[in-house]
């Protein structure tokens, strides 16, 4: 049906307006019948107004907006005017004013809807999927997408500001399967071959570097075939980052400055530069984790120290076998019942703990099941290393060096919820992670594998080690931590092939696997490869964080369930036995 295009959107109109004649466009979101005039307010992503139909005014729109029900897409012309004394609402931009309806056009009728089009609405996420073109119309769906989408913005213009060129790389890329399973592609024209969905940009980026980009950005979809949960999707987003001729410090200044843009712009809130830098080891010693939240004072002890000469076999044997005793403070919580502990241990013991050691602080005294095996230095140590006092509780774990820290890193989270730390007006705890361990050993299948990629550059002091003592070196890698969340990770690239080959050798890849997986790259950085580095945000992670929402799927249009399904469009699905015989593949039963 025709209908005359809208002089303003349905956020837009204030008393400067009023007596103007106007046209909007829009959906019913609410409809009051009140003495016989009936009240619309009317909804489009700018916002809402108001529109009346009065007998008196006109009688036969009057009539016409009986019709009107819930999602009903219409179209009104009429004029602006100042809302009746006591009827206003502050609550709306447009609170002062409503429109009076000289002519109504139904566009388009709707079904009712399976939930409420408004906010904080209590209905199951999977309805909320299932309908996503209705739950996108809700405002706090589009304020997120609009957020969203001003990042893209800030992030476009910060980098071609400073002299950054957006390449676009393959999204049918070579399967190059290190970390995460590759998403495979069948070729239909090279029978038995696949191509894969890129998981970063990784080697595209870096031979754009040979090839004299000098300063890439891109914002890129990547894929990853793994496990979901809420800040994870098979697709998501990264911005991508590589710069020519840098060391740390150049890519440091370049994504602080991003940052400072974005809080800025975004949250209008002003940080501090340079950031706060921490290395991977005091990460994990102080806050057991190597995307430490510090929005509180929480700080973990290490107490080999105090137990060097200890005849309690726990701390000894941790002690002798190169383990570590961490201890937490939780201050005044030394009223916490038996219980209360009980649950604690069980937290702990499901993270993979032996057990949990508790200690409640008395005057100059410990009081704690253990308490009996400790010497009275070992116990006045314990409370001066860890600045106790009375009626505070210390916990203890110990055991070998990495899952310790990070089930007692899970326990510091767990305490700082139970003791209500982190306020709402807290200051954003923005820090870089820095001097990783270039590798990680598998227990599993008994070798090293990149804590980052194999692309990694270790520190140039450390290359001796690659073939000596490889857990000893340590990585010209970076990671940005925002609140608790790792958001964007990077490194100093390999780009001489002779220590790329010594990588690949750590790794236990020969000569022939890395030729086949990396032969291209590593035939690339023969014709004089520039030293280069860079980062990739995790652009979904970052936008729910600024967003301050839980879920990456509440800032992310059309995101899968964590089982990996589109319930709009039901997919993954069944395709037709043509399709799978073109691509000449096989199900089997």
């Amino acid at each position: 049906m025709k209908f005359k295009r809208r002089t303003h959107t349905c956020g837009e109109l204030r008393e400067s307006n009023i007596g103007q004649n106007v046209v909007l466009n829009g959906w019913v979101a609410i409809r009051r019948d009140l003495g016989g005039v009936t009240f619309i307010e009317m909804r489009d992503r700018h916002g809402m107004t108001q529109i009346v139909f009065e007998p008196t005014y006109n009688p036969n729109e009057h009539e016409h907006g009986k019709k009107l029900r819930s999602e009903y897409v219409i179209s009104v012309e009429g004029k602006v005017r100042k809302r009746p004394a006591g009827t206003e609402n502050p609550a709306l931009p447009t609170g002062y004013i409503d429109v009076m309806v000289d002519k109504l056009i139904i566009l388009n009728h709707s079904e009712t809807p399976p939930f409420p089009i408004e906010d904080m609405i209590d209905v199951h996420e999977d309805l909320r999927l299932k309908y996503r073109f209705l739950d996108l119309r809700r405002n706090e769906m589009q304020k997120n997408l609009l957020l969203r989408h001003s990042m893209y913005q800030i992030a476009r213009k910060y980098f071609d500001e400073n002299g950054f060129v957006e390449v676009e790389t393959p999204i049918l890329m070579k399967s190059t399967p290190e970390g995460a399973r590759d998403f495979l592609v069948p070729s239909r024209m090279h029978k038995g071959k696949f191509y894969a969905l890129p998981q970063s940009p990784q080697t595209y980026k870096q031979i754009l570097m040979v090839a004299g980009i000098d300063r890439y950005f891109q914002i890129v979809k990547c894929f990853r075939d793994e496990d979901l949960r809420a800040d994870r999707q098979y697709e998501f987003t990264q911005i991508d980052v590589e710069m020519s001729f840098v060391d740390v410090e150049d890519i440091f200044e370049i994504v602080e400055g991003l940052m400072k843009e974005f809080f800025k712009k975004i949250l209008s809130y002003e940080i501090t530069l340079p950031l706060l830098r921490l290395s991977y080891d005091s990460a994990m010693e102080k806050y057991g984790s190597d995307k430490p939240d510090l929005r509180f004072d929480l700080e973990m002890v290490t107490l080999n120290d105090v137990f060097l000469n200890s005849e309690f076999r726990v701390f000894k044997d941790s002690v002798t076998n190169n383990g570590i005793i961490t201890g937490l403070l939780a201050k005044n919580c030394g009223n916490y019942t038996r219980n209360q502990l009980d649950v604690i241990t069980d937290f702990v013991k499901k993270l993979g703990a032996g057990g949990l050691i508790w200690m409640r602080v008395k005057e100059n005294d410990l009081d704690a099941p253990v308490a009996k095996f400790l010497s009275d230095d070992e116990k006045q140590n314990i409370i001066k290393k860890m600045n106790a006092a009375p009626g505070d509780l210390l916990f203890i774990l110990t055991g070998q060096k990495i899952k310790t820290l990070s089930i007692m890193g899970a326990l510091r989270l767990e305490m700082a919820k139970r003791m209500e730390l982190i306020k709402p007006d807290s200051k954003p705890s923005l820090l870089w992670v820095t001097e990783f361990p270039l590798f990680e050993w598998d227990e599993e299948t008994k070798r090293f594998y990149a804590m980052h990629h194999p692309f990694t550059s270790p520190r140039l002091e450390d290359v001796p080690l690659m073939e000596t003592d490889p857990a000893k070196v340590k990585a010209r890698a970076y990671d940005l931590v925002l609140n608790g969340n790792e958001i964007a990770g990077g490194s100093i690239r390999i780009h001489d092939s002779k220590l790329q080959s010594k990588m690949f050798d750590a790794l236990g890849i020969g000569e022939e696997e890395a030729n086949e997986k990396f032969g291209f790259l590593m035939n690339a950085f023969k014709f004089g490869a520039p030293p280069h580095g860079g980062i990739a945000f995790g652009f979904d992670r970052l936008a729910m964080l600024f967003a301050g929402v839980s879920s990456i799927r509440d800032v992310i249009a059309f995101p899968k369930t964590s089982s990996g399904i589109s319930l709009m469009d039901d997919s993954p699905s069944h395709v037709e036995d043509k399709q799978l015989t073109e691509l000449h593949i096989k199900i089997k039963n």
